[in-house]
């Protein structure tokens, strides 16, 4: 019998090493239902900085999510992984091979209405500082793809209090978030 997954948040908040310093700071502010993705970028520490979110995590009723690291999830007890767009490909046979996770996977494109995801990360929608993000989707591009997508949508990128009302109309389930939740 297959475990059973969490339902998918209508909030991830995710970890960067210089955006978010004080990741255990962030697990502890976010709200019952919401999910954290943890992206340790080969952080030494990276299972112990894990074991001690999903500590937090669990007690908080928050999804652990581990960025682009399957078997650092396995070692934490996380509820699943975030894949970058590179290792989207994967999604589904992760979701095989561990039934209860969710897996994630960001999209920055197209194709990304293919990926056999439980749900895909889209950014970036506004204009955002992150050193990564490309020009601004916005809104109705947002919706375009969030329409033609196998998987449900998360707004990720300059989504913060102000501009996440502009999302309401694009049939996204969620925001995602690195600056937009202060800790």
């Amino acid at each position: 019998m297959a475990a059973a997954r969490k339902p998918l948040p209508a909030l991830l908040a995710f970890t960067d090493p210089s955006r978010t310093p004080d990741v255990l700071a962030l697990a502890r502010s976010l709200p019952r239902g919401a999910a954290l993705v943890y992206r340790a970028f080969g952080a030494p520490d990276a299972l112990a900085v894990a074991r001690a979110l999903r500590a937090i995590t669990r007690v908080r009723g928050v999804t652990l999510l581990i960025g682009a690291d399957a078997g650092l999830a396995v070692r934490a007890g996380a509820d699943g992984v975030h894949l970058p767009e590179r290792l989207a490909h994967r999604a589904a046979a992760l979701k095989r091979a561990h039934p209860g996770w969710i897996v994630t996977a960001a999209a920055h494109g197209p194709r990304a209405s293919r990926v056999r995801a439980d749900a895909l990360v889209v950014s970036a929608i506004f204009p955002s500082r992150s050193p990564s993000a490309g020009p601004p989707l916005g809104p109705v591009r947002l919706a375009i793809l969030a329409r033609r997508a196998i998987a449900p949508v998360y707004a990720l990128g300059g989504v913060n209090d102000k501009t996440a009302r502009r999302l309401l109309p694009t049939g996204v389930i969620g925001i995602a978030a690195v600056e937009g939740l202060r800790t």
